[in-house]
């Protein structure tokens, strides 16, 4: 039987459109299948425009802090408009009609399995088939079970980077990458910001120290931290909402924002009509390559379950695109970056000591206070701060993590992700040769502490 295309990418998020992109170079017949925008929600409800939005407060802040500036003002209806630009006003004609022009063929609705061998979806009554089927079609965000939650304003990521209009009071619950981002914007845009986070610290699957310098960070900023707490119930109170907490206190606001995690976006796939399973959050499994069956259904992103970045996502449609295209990779998830763009920036990479002693190794630690011990802070801001934390294996004598809160972390932690994935031995580190004055040279000093 004879089928329309070689490959059915469902989902254009910034995966589905990198392995589309590749499969089209490679010579392939490529559909692309989206419900709703080309770009996904990394472009239009996520990455872009909450990057847009963090980047001005924190170029004021770090005016505020150099030598000889002001604190500039901050025009919000100009900086929405460039927010609005950045996310091109919701419209992706031009993204359609560039793939059009690459010989893809677009198809806008949603894409339902309903055979295999060879693979067949159906879309807006339409019947396509192909060899090969990728499922790119990300994830949602999940909504707690908080009474009354239905019956108040709540925002998701979508809603709260695409805001007209400030809040004067906002509820984030969840203290993960999305409440310490948005709630920090808040704060610094006016908004009484209330963080409501069920475990004991923020940013929980980090370093403690991590998530106390954080907390204190945005304890700077006005926001109120709610730490082992959570919201059991919401209901309205004339013209406001008001947020019960499980201690007996409640918050009055205006808005509720979830910061509470996404689930796979899998439910209106058809998968179990084609014999395919999930697991219990929904999530898409998939082998060293990608592969969720042996037959050519293939999985990237979000709605793998396996790590839910932007940056994971397009790696994976590397694998999946070469693989097709028959230059098989495996996956290595080794020392994938985690980045929160926060003021300072806040990121890690590898293992947390808890994740290390679980794997019995033995463990060196060293935390480097980078004022303290560079220069380039100091001609960077006048009142520095930034701090450095380096896990090694002392047997292999190899880096296993890295962490740091400090100004352009985003950009420097990738010297320790590369180091911890290459496996470059801690000699070879002691020897390398930093540019001055950098925040770069904290690792040598770091290193250096570990006392191997």
């Amino acid at each position: 039987m004879s089928v329309d295309f070689d490959v059915i990418v469902i989902g254009a998020g910034p995966g589905g459109e990198a392995a589309v992109s590749r499969l089209a170079e490679g010579g392939l017949r490529v559909a692309l299948v989206e419900r709703e925008l080309i770009g996904g929600e990394c472009a239009y409800w996520a990455c872009i425009p909450s990057k847009t939005l963090l980047r001005p407060p924190e170029a004021r802040a770090e005016a505020a802090g150099a030598a000889g500036l002001e604190r500039p003002d901050l025009d919000w209806s100009d900086l929405r408009e460039y927010r609005d630009y950045m996310i091109r006003h919701l419209d992706d004609s031009a993204q359609v009609e560039g793939y059009r022009e690459q010989g893809v063929t677009v198809v806008k609705g949603v894409a339902r399995l309903v055979g295999r061998n060879p693979w067949r979806i159906e879309v807006n009554g339409q019947r396509l088939s192909a060899e090969h089927i990728v499922v790119a079609t990300g994830s949602d965000a999940l909504r707690p079970p908080i009474d009354g939650l239905d019956q108040v304003e709540v925002w998701t990521n979508r809603e709260a980077t695409t805001l007209r209009e400030i809040p004067q009071r906002a509820v984030m619950v969840g203290g993960s990458a999305v409440g310490v981002e948005l709630g920090q914007f808040l704060a610094r845009m006016g908004t009484r910001v209330t963080i409501v986070q069920r475990g004991p610290r923020l940013l929980d699957r980090e370093e403690p120290r991590l998530s106390e310098l954080v907390a204190e960070r945005l304890g700077k900023d006005g926001v109120d931290l709610r730490l082992g707490r959570q919201a059991t119930a919401a209901h309205r109170d004339g013209d406001h909402t008001v947020v019960e907490l499980d201690d007996g206190t409640r918050v009055d606001t205006d808005v509720i924002i979830l910061g509470t995690g996404r689930r796979p976006r899998t439910d209106d796939l058809g998968l179990d009509t084609v014999g395919v399973e999930t697991d219990d959050r929904g999530a898409l499994g998939v082998d060293e390559y990608c592969r969720a069956t042996e037959d050519g259904l293939w999985a990237l992103g979000d709605v793998t379950g396996i790590a839910m970045f932007t940056h994971v996502a397009l790696y994976q449609a590397r694998v999946v695109a070469d693989t097709i295209l028959g230059r098989s990779r495996r996956t290595d998830y080794t020392a994938v970056p985690r980045v929160v763009f926060a003021q300072p920036e806040i990121a890690a990479v590898g293992l947390t000591a808890a994740q290390a002693r679980d794997q019995d190794l033995c463990l060196a630690t060293s935390e480097l206070d980078i004022a303290a011990s560079l220069a380039r802070p100091w001609t960077y801001e006048t009142d520095p701060l930034g701090t450095l934390g380096l896990l090694a294996d002392r047997d292999r004598r190899l880096l296993v993590g890295a962490w740091a809160v400090a100004p352009l972390a985003g950009e420097w932690i990738h010297q320790a992700a590369l180091a911890i994935r290459a496996q470059i031995p801690i000699d070879t580190l002691l020897d390398g040769i930093a540019q001055f004055p950098t925040y770069s040279e904290a690792y040598l000093k770091a290193i250096e502490r570990l006392g191997l």
